[in-house]
């Protein structure tokens, strides 16, 4: 079996980096924004890019709006829609850790637009892996990453150590073969 690659801390805050200043370059500074983390994946990118862009941030729980919450129900512990100001009329930025199918984004638009209308609403990834599924790009792209369809992208951000984050890329898992003795 093939062995994970891993990109360590500094390519990530370099990616990081670069959406800010992409998100700037496009609004300017001192905006009005709010950046929306999609639970629980895009919540600590999105209070890293409020940060550094003296923005508002806030979450977006998905549970309710999945497509395929029959085979994967709500956990007990999950993370609660909250949002830091009112939607309509605002730029909204969506973010999110790594951008595949693009289900995870369909279903926080479903979640946001249950709350008000925004002006705007713009998508933020740090991964992009593609295989996308729905007509769904993200307007700022940290990471364009080649992948195959069945490997494992896990994104990690340590929010108490950032020098632990990384993005591990798992090799597609391959069924065992059993031999039975004849």
């Amino acid at each position: 079996m093939a062995t994970p690659k891993t990109i360590g801390s500094g390519e990530i805050h370099a990616a990081i980096a670069r959406l800010a200043t992409a998100i700037t370059a496009r609004h300017g500074q001192g905006a009005k924004l709010l950046l929306l983390g999609i639970a629980n994946g895009g919540i600590p990118l999105a209070r890293r890019l409020a940060a550094e862009l003296s923005a508002k941030s806030g979450t977006l729980d998905i549970s309710f709006h999945r497509d395929d919450i029959g085979r994967h129900p709500i956990p007990k512990e999950f993370t609660p829609t909250v949002l830091p100001a009112d939607v309509n009329g605002a730029i909204v930025i969506l973010v999110d850790d790594v951008l595949f199918s693009g289900r995870t984004v369909k279903a926080a638009l479903d979640e946001l637009f249950d709350h008000g209308r925004p002006a705007k609403v713009e998508l933020a990834v740090l991964v992009d892996r593609g295989h996308h599924r729905l007509p769904v790009s993200a307007d700022y792209i940290g990471l364009p990453l080649t992948t195959t369809a069945e490997e494992k992208v896990i994104v990690t951000l340590d929010e108490k150590n950032p020098t632990r984050d990384a993005i591990t890329i798992r090799p597609a898992s391959r069924p065992e073969i059993i031999n039975h003795p004849s």
